[in-house]
Protein backbone atom coordinates (compact mmCIF):
# COMPACT_ATOMS: atom_id res chain seq x y z
CA UNK A 1 0.00 0.00 0.00
CA UNK A 2 1.21 3.54 -0.81
CA UNK A 3 2.00 5.99 1.87
CA UNK A 4 0.34 8.97 1.29
CA UNK A 5 0.82 12.58 3.63
CA UNK A 6 -2.63 13.76 4.65
CA UNK A 7 -3.83 16.02 7.60
CA UNK A 8 -5.56 14.05 9.96
CA UNK A 9 -9.11 14.65 11.07
CA UNK A 10 -8.81 13.52 14.96
CA UNK A 11 -6.72 14.82 17.15
CA UNK A 12 -5.72 17.89 15.56
CA UNK A 13 -5.27 20.93 17.13
CA UNK A 14 -5.52 23.22 13.95
CA UNK A 15 -4.98 22.27 10.83
CA UNK A 16 -3.64 18.71 11.70
CA UNK A 17 -0.30 19.14 9.21
CA UNK A 18 2.01 17.88 12.64
CA UNK A 19 -0.42 14.96 13.17
CA UNK A 20 -0.41 14.18 9.56
CA UNK A 21 3.50 14.29 9.38
CA UNK A 22 3.68 12.53 12.36
CA UNK A 23 1.76 9.78 11.45
CA UNK A 24 3.36 9.74 7.78
CA UNK A 25 7.00 9.45 9.63
CA UNK A 26 5.84 7.23 12.29
CA UNK A 27 6.83 9.45 15.31
CA UNK A 28 5.16 11.25 18.16
CA UNK A 29 3.23 13.85 17.08
CA UNK A 30 4.68 16.13 20.27
CA UNK A 31 8.02 16.23 18.92
CA UNK A 32 6.48 17.83 15.32
CA UNK A 33 4.59 20.17 17.22
CA UNK A 34 7.54 20.79 19.05
CA UNK A 35 10.00 21.06 16.30
CA UNK A 36 6.85 23.01 14.18
CA UNK A 37 6.93 25.67 17.30
CA UNK A 38 10.82 25.78 17.42
CA UNK A 39 10.70 26.88 13.89
CA UNK A 40 8.51 29.51 14.53
CA UNK A 41 10.31 30.78 17.17
CA UNK A 42 13.71 30.90 15.46
CA UNK A 43 13.42 32.24 11.58
CA UNK A 44 9.81 32.71 11.24
CA UNK A 45 9.39 30.59 8.17
CA UNK A 46 7.47 27.62 9.85
CA UNK A 47 4.76 29.42 10.18
CA UNK A 48 4.75 30.15 6.23
CA UNK A 49 5.34 26.20 5.71
CA UNK A 50 2.71 25.56 8.10
CA UNK A 51 0.20 27.67 6.01
CA UNK A 52 1.30 25.95 2.31
CA UNK A 53 0.95 22.28 4.04
CA UNK A 54 -2.68 23.46 5.60
CA UNK A 55 -3.79 24.83 2.36
CA UNK A 56 -2.00 22.44 -0.26
CA UNK A 57 -2.10 19.02 1.56
CA UNK A 58 -5.38 17.18 1.71
CA UNK A 59 -7.58 16.08 4.52
CA UNK A 60 -7.10 12.28 5.64
CA UNK A 61 -10.17 10.43 3.82
CA UNK A 62 -12.96 8.75 6.85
Amino acid sequence: MEKKLYRIRDGKIIAGVCGGIAKYFGIDTKIVRLLCVALVAAYGSGLLVYIVFAIFVPKEPR
